[in-house]
């Protein structure tokens, strides 16, 4: 049928700057591939799942936009082989494309004319259908623009100096000048020759006729024709530099050999997206200690995080998280309906909700033919995984390292993570729950001269311990990729270190430099740490670097821990006790530093080789929340005549973190916030810019008024303290985080949780379960895991 509705709606084709959601739903993860499709928005993109979750028709009851575009995938049947397939070359991949395993149906709908389908050559239809299903996903778009943000112009682009211009052919008649390719060509910014590129992954033919172009007269900076879009996006590469790069006047330089970007149509895959599909090919062994292929479990709570290319950080840290009682509760089992945003995509709440019906509901941990073992053909199929693509963008929106796509630290993730969560609204009669990782831990002073005490508490959701390292004479052999030793190498080995004494150590006296001001010794002072209270959840972050040539290098330490409960009752700091003195008020003030660093980045800037002294120096004068701030700090005032001294903090300092400084304030204050906003947001978010503007806009219904900028005067109000003193305080191991590689910001990260898998046909009581991004396993024992595990989850029993 017509409907007079396409001509009200003002339809547009989707810009390349615009996110299209046409493979998932923004609010569960029901796909094109679902049998009632996947309902695209034809007004904001949005997609909506169009089966019995009808998140499509929650969508139009918000916003009121009447066309959508339903798009079915079904796969084709295979076509059988008369002959086996040739052997592949890693150097010859032939592409296999979406057209030759699947159909796709598109159909257009109106919600106002009561859903009937519409004639889908009425009005621009078809060029708006067209524009949709050509469009980047909204998850490869954000995958594309995290690669290309790390792309910067080199002295070759930006002294670039072009030959007399000329008129090249049209796009279409274009080939290359050494041979016949009209696909892969790259234009020679500087003298306009067109040159095939290099054969590429995908099948991408090419002849290297632009290398060598550049061999015979050293022009180094070449264009991708097919790459250049309407938006000024394009591949630039450097053969001098041999990377890609950005050219700040690529507009000017394509112009000077008659090419008006706004009349060009990107044709062909860039370098960035066919390095994102490569990446995702890549392969990691599934086997157990005796070379069989691990048995792929399925049902509820088994379900993989599908990996973006780089990152296992973050499926590794959501597996663990989502196991645990606070956060399973809080985002899958509450009940409630979702919140009624327009943009799903960009709402916290509805992501995290999202990803606990992904992980828990079991409705997409099944067997997927086209997933199966490389190397174990016959095995059971493994699952496709849920893509987490829309949380990974919203979470890493505005962070300098996770708005990327490169490895990063999957404890730092946790800690940006608890922040997001801790900042973001919880509906009424729902918690915080990283509330249930939130402890007290106290810290006592005394004084070697007057033997008078100080004690101080801070609130803490995790601890990171140091493990002490002891190399032993014998040192292992170094293994290659395959696991065959590599001749004449080896590496150091140490001897194995129990939890244990991680945590005497972490709880030890230390002796520290310290003036008394109530008997002025200048003798120091002996500090130790307890607990005060302990959590339900016991986040443990076990260090295991050394500079090594003034590079963090992990350690292999061995780390004993058992799955029995053990008990912390003996870390208990039960305050002060009978017959201690407590130092005076003033005297005390002057024992305990008004200022308390941020742990883990400290614990990054003492791994780099930085003395204590400097690294809390460091991040109290840089907003105590980024540790790579404070080493941009520590290098510029390495010169300084106090930096080894202890740090003294101006009179009235904070004793939660220092203050937000002018310069930040005027930073918010420059976006268009008042005064008194800037310094709330500032003061919530530890002084981190980005997230105080963030806090703000989430926070709009505050009232910013001018006793805002006085709140620290008032009386604080009790707060009750987290955590709980009551004992036994009995904890056993729920999951771990593991790493494979020499550094934290390379290599694999994969998870190991203990589950009840009596719900699993075949299975009975509780095993360890690995989840290795999209992949989940029966492990069975996870003891050498458990010995080189970077962050570990007790539970409280």
């Amino acid at each position: 049928m017509s409907c007079t509705h396409v001509a009200e709606a003002r339809l547009q084709a989707p810009r390349a700057s615009q996110s299209v959601h046409r493979e998932d739903c923004t609010q569960c993860f029901d796909s094109i591939d679902e049998p009632a499709g996947l309902n695209v928005c034809l007004s904001c993109f949005n997609g909506g799942c169009a089966g019995d979750r009808k998140h499509s028709d929650l969508h139009y009851k918000l916003s009121k936009h009447p066309l959508i575009l339903n798009i079915r995938r079904t796969k084709k049947p295979k076509v059988e082989r008369d002959e086996p397939p040739h052997k592949m070359s890693k150097l010859a991949i032939a592409a296999e494309t979406e057209s030759d395993r699947y159909d796709t149906h598109t159909t257009v709908h109106c919600y106002e004319c009561g859903g009937a389908e519409v004639d889908r050559t009425t009005g621009n239809l078809p060029e708006i259908i067209d524009g949709v299903m050509t469009a980047m996903t909204f998850g490869r778009q954000t995958e594309v623009q995290a690669w290309e943000q790390e792309i910067i112009p080199c002295e070759h682009t930006l002294c670039l100096e072009q030959s007399e211009a000329k008129q090249l052919e049209s796009q279409n008649l274009a080939h290359c000048a050494s041979c016949d390719l009209k696909e892969n060509l790259w234009l020679c910014l500087q003298c306009g020759n067109l040159g095939c590129g290099r054969a590429q992954f995908g099948g991408v033919g090419g002849n290297s006729h632009g290398l060598s172009h550049f061999d015979a007269t050293g022009h180094p900076v070449a264009v991708k024709l097919g790459s250049i879009t309407p938006e000024g996006n394009c591949d630039i590469y450097c053969y001098s530099c041999n990377d890609e790069k950005s050219d700040p006047e690529m507009k000017a330089h394509l112009a000077h050999w008659g090419i008006n970007i706004a009349e060009r149509q990107k044709t062909e895959k860039s370098l960035t997206e066919m390095q994102i599909e490569q990446n995702l090919k890549w392969e990691f062994s599934m086997t157990s200690d005796d070379g069989k292929e691990l048995k792929p479990i399925f049902g509820q709570g088994l379900t993989g995080l599908k990996n973006l290319g780089n990152s296992c950080y973050l499926a590794s840290i959501l597996q663990c998280l989502y196991a645990l009682p606070a956060f399973k509760e809080r985002y899958f089992e509450n009940g409630r309906d979702l919140p009624e945003v327009i943009n799903p995509a960009e709402d916290l709440e509805t992501q995290l909700r999202k990803i606990g019906d992904g992980l828990w509901s079991g409705r997409y941990s099944r067997p997927d033919s086209d997933v199966v073992a490389s190397e174990y053909v016959s095995e059971l199929p493994h699952q496709k995984g849920i893509a987490p693509a829309m949380l990974k963008a919203l979470i890493g929106k505005g962070h300098e390292e996770f708005s990327t796509m490169r490895q990063q630290d999957a404890f730092e993730l946790l800690l940006h993570l608890f922040s997001q969560v801790e900042r973001s609204k919880h509906p009424e009669g729902l918690k915080d729950p990283v509330s249930d990782f939130r402890f007290v831990l106290e810290q006592r002073l005394q004084c070697l001269s007057c033997k008078k005490v100080a004690y101080r508490t801070d609130i803490q959701d995790n601890i990171s311990v140091p493990v002490p390292a002891r190399k032993i004479k014998t040192p292992d052999v170094v293994m290659d990729e395959v696991g065959e030793a590599e001749a004449g190498k080896t590496k150091d080995a140490y001897e194995p270190v129990t939890i244990k004494e991680c945590f005497d150590i972490f709880t030890s006296d230390e002796v520290v430099e310290f003036t008394c001001k109530a008997c002025g010794g200048k003798d120091g002072a002996r500090k130790r740490s307890g607990f005060k209270t302990f959590p339900k959840i016991l986040a443990i972050n076990c260090r295991r670097f050394a500079l090594v040539n003034w590079v963090p290098t992990k350690l292999d330490i061995p780390i004993i821990v058992g799955d029995e409960e053990f008990s912390l009752d003996d870390y208990l700091s039960k305050g002060i006790q009978p017959g201690e003195e407590a130092l005076p008020d003033d005297a005390a003030e002057g024992a305990k530093p008004a200022f308390v660093a941020n742990e883990a980045a400290a614990a990054q800037l003492e791994a780099m080789g930085f003395p204590k002294t400097r690294c809390e120096k460091a991040l109290y004068h840089t907003g105590n929340s980024d540790a790579e701030a404070a080493m941009n700090w520590l290098f510029s005032h390495m010169e300084d005549a106090d930096i080894d001294e202890p740090l003294v903090i101006p009179s009235g300092g904070s004793s939660k973190a220092a203050g937000p400084t002018q310069d930040q304030i005027e930073m918010v204050t420059g976006m268009g916030f008042s005064p008194a906003q800037a310094k709330k947001a500032l003061k919530e978010t530890g002084c981190n810019v980005e997230a105080a503007i963030e806090w703000i806009f989430s926070h709009m219904d505050d009232n910013f008024d001018e006793e805002d900028e006085v709140m620290d005067e008032a009386p604080a109000k009790k707060q009750e303290e987290p955590g709980s003193t009551e004992l036994p305080a009995n904890f056993k191991l729920n999951s771990i985080v593991c790493h494979k590689g020499g550094s934290i910001h390379a290599g694999h990260y994969v998870a190991f949780i203990k589950k009840d898998l009596s719900h699993v046909e075949g299975e009975e009581g509780e095993s360890w379960v690995l989840f290795n991004d999209e992949k989940v396993v029966k492990s069975g024992d996870a003891e050498e895991m458990k010995k080189f595990a970077y962050v570990y989850f007790f539970k409280r029993v």
